[in-house]
């Protein structure tokens, strides 16, 4: 069976993915009038089955993104998850993959007012490796583009037409040999990277900034700070964290859907701590994988099984 996407949630329906077409003159093409999940499957070889990583909890956020742009959805989170693996199972995927779900004004208005447009949902999926390739650790900068203030976009939607100062940000890093870019806020505290949140060990304590710096709610963010808690007794600091932090950190990593949990192993041509992976670091990765992969019983219900 083919490994590629074949269908898609559009209008209603699960049609071939090529018949999943947005005019040129939508709204949300013209003003970025979109918000956005990002959502991982991961094949349990030995199960023989996909399994989604805390499907209900990104279909709430996407609610929540929806709700502060003005958009209304025809769904509940649960509705939604149930769409989700019927078209999953329509895939027949048997490697990890992305699921993308995008809810948008659809209307061919030119106009900035968001009342009184259409609200349309697309899903589809994709086969997805890894979205940091450095395996040992990713060398980042910290970028001269800053986070977006939630006044002016709010950061906890993931919405489409903010990601575009993500996007300057992760080129000019990559451009520069880079990895990956950190952003910080407007009064230059630590925010997140370009498209993951943000964690360091320093003095042997886990501290990441909090919701209030402009980061994304993460779920795996949440995931982490749970596992840190509840499996190595180690309690998350959420405070500030000045850039100059970064540079004598033990251990700095990322963490998203796409990122998964990311070692950071230099920072601005700086080694973080000895320059790999820390202990820390490394225990959490592998709890992470254990749990999303449904080897973990104690986790098991952060995963939604597609087999039948």
């Amino acid at each position: 069976m083919s490994e590629e996407t074949r269908f898609a949630f559009f209008k209603g329906e699960i049609v071939p993915v090529e018949k999943a077409k947005v005019s040129i003159r939508a709204h949300a093409f013209n003003y970025g009038t979109g918000c956005f999940e990002g959502i991982r499957g991961y094949w349990n070889e030995d199960e023989r089955q996909l399994l989604i990583f805390r499907l209900h909890e990104h279909y709430l956020r996407l609610l929540n993104s929806c709700r502060i742009l003005r958009i209304s959805l025809p769904h509940t989170a649960e509705e939604l998850g149930r769409i989700t693996v019927k078209l999953l199972r329509k895939e027949g995927f048997q490697q990890d993959c992305y699921i993308r779900p995008l809810a948008y004004k659809g209307s061919p208005e030119i106009g900035l007012v968001l009342e009184g447009l259409q609200d349309e949902l697309s899903i589809f999926a994709t086969p997805f490796g890894k979205y940091i390739e450095k395996e040992g650790g990713a060398s980042v900068a910290v970028s001269g583009w800053r986070r977006i203030e939630d006044s002016a976009l709010p950061a906890r939607a993931k919405l489409t037409g903010s990601y575009v100062s993500s996007a300057l940000a992760k080129t000019e890093a990559c451009l520069s040999g880079f990895d990956e870019a950190v952003l910080l806020t407007q009064d230059g505290h630590v925010s997140e990277g370009s498209s993951e949140n943000l964690f360091m060990v320093r003095d042997g304590a886990l501290i990441t900034p909090p919701v209030s710096e402009n980061i994304l709610e993460g779920i795996t963010r949440s995931s982490i700070i749970e596992l840190a808690r509840q499996e190595m007794g180690l309690d998350t600091m959420e405070r500030r964290i000045d850039r100059t932090e970064l540079y004598i950190a033990e251990e700095v990593f990322f963490t998203g859907t796409a990122a998964e949990v990311s070692p950071v192993i230099k920072i601005d041509h700086r080694p973080v701590g000895d320059g790999r992976m820390g202990p820390v670091t490394s225990r959490l990765r592998r709890m992470f994988f254990e749990s999303v992969r449904g080897r973990s019983e104690a986790y098991r219900h952060w995963c939604t099984p597609v087999g039948g």
